[in-house]
């Protein structure tokens, strides 16, 4: 059977050339090739206006990106010996990174697979499938994560918000084996329960792990406020590395309950505490209080999602690290993150440096993060590269 075209505009095709893989609507022919004339995630073939064979991919005509390219080599379309091919080569990435099998294993348009996010959890794969294209080759890509991996365990977690946009169903399944409700992992020598069908994400986030490793650098901070701790990743590693008193702050009940767990679990619950509450209103109780601490975390979920929340997300960005800078003693240390790809790095690096002038504080930049290698960046696809993770030195008043 044929695969059908889609055909670009004039001019549309640069960005492709250039590897990107994303098409957008307004891109497209729609005289010579109408998108409703696509099913979702149909299979195609991707033409420049001239005529030029760009690659093979798939189509949604009901969203935005209406279209990705997967494969650029002709003999190789959409099917399930290139799944198999891709997999093998992500893994063969990690495995040269890891010396345990707890990673992202997929993250991807980074790893040729648009749509397609698997974290791994030992003999468990975590999958999120949140393209309609991903979701029609669903049963070759899970064959091709059984082939190549041979897990006990898959579970898609496929409740993430993308879906919708591709006009998806939200729904969390297990597909072999039998998920447990908690699995162990160990990260830096500090000892954590994941829950891979209900945790956030897919129960661990596993693109901090490198800037967390970075902590003990700096050395020991005695008093650490962890601000949107989610369940005390950043928090336990600063009480295993001699801090005698850390505040895990989270809007969640749950996971400050699971904080507890993991201080229990390594030893230090008698140097942890938890602080329940939406972060800004929280550490302004602090700031109020008096309280002041060594270092200070920030890692709070993405403010800007959309273009359109910009203007909104950096003034919530701001206000965060102006409030993080409050109770942080002279010449203490921010860890500062943005998970917004929309806001680059140069941008939140201004956004903190304002925050700093109004709290009149001097700030020195000692490094620079970014989400691990298993989260490869595609210097093609910017939107690959997300995570900022900025480590000051802060003084007192100017």
């Amino acid at each position: 059977m044929n695969t059908p075209e889609l055909r670009l505009n004039k001019d549309q095709e640069r960005r492709l050339v250039a590897g990107h893989c994303w098409i957008y609507s307004n891109e497209v022919d729609t005289a010579a090739t109408p998108l409703k004339g696509f099913d979702p995630g149909q299979a195609i073939e991707i033409i420049g206006h001239s005529g030029r064979w760009l690659g093979y991919g798939y189509v949604n005509p009901h969203s935005l990106i209406c279209a990705r390219l997967v494969s650029r080599d002709r003999g190789h379309p959409l099917s399930p010996s290139l799944w198999v091919r891709r997999v093998r080569t992500a893994l063969a990435l990690r495995e040269r990174l890891y010396p345990t099998p707890f990673y992202r294993l997929i993250f991807g348009e980074s790893d040729g697979l648009p749509g397609l996010v698997v974290d791994r959890y030992g003999d468990l794969l975590a999958v999120q499938i949140t393209t309609a294209g991903m979701e029609r080759a669903r049963g070759d890509v899970i064959a091709a994560l059984e082939q190549v991996l041979r897990p006990k365990v898959i579970v898609l977690r496929n409740d993430t918000s993308a879906r919708e946009l591709e006009g998806l169903p939200a729904a969390v399944e297990t597909v072999l084996g039998e998920a447990p409700e908690f699995l162990d992992l160990t990260e830096h020598g500090a000892r954590f329960r994941v829950s891979p069908l209900t945790g956030q994400k897919t129960g661990w986030f596993y693109d901090q792990a490198e800037n967390r490793s970075r902590l003990p650098r700096f050395g020991p901070a005695r008093r650490v406020l962890d601000v949107c701790s989610y369940i005390g990743a950043w928090g336990v590693q600063a009480a295993l590395r001699g801090a005698e008193r850390v505040v895990c702050v989270d809007s969640s009940e749950a996971a400050l309950e699971r904080v507890a767990e993991h201080a229990e679990a390594n030893g230090v619950f008698d140097r942890m505490s938890g602080l329940h509450g939406d972060a800004f209103a929280a550490l302004r109780q602090l700031r109020d209080q008096g309280e002041r601490f060594d270092l200070v975390i920030l890692d709070p979920p993405a403010f800007i999602k959309r273009r359109k929340d910009e203007k909104e997300g950096s003034q919530a960005y701001a206000r965060l690290n102006r409030l993080g800078l409050d109770v942080l003693e002279p010449g203490g240390l921010l860890v500062t993150s943005s998970c917004s790809f929309h806001m680059g790095r140069d941008s939140f690096l201004r956004v903190v440096q304002g925050a700093a002038q109004r709290a009149r504080r001097t700030l020195q930049l000692l490094e620079v993060g970014q989400q691990g290698p298993d989260h490869p960046v595609s210097p093609a696809i910017p939107e690959t590269g997300y995570l900022k993770t900025f480590t000051f030195r802060a003084l007192g008043e100017l």
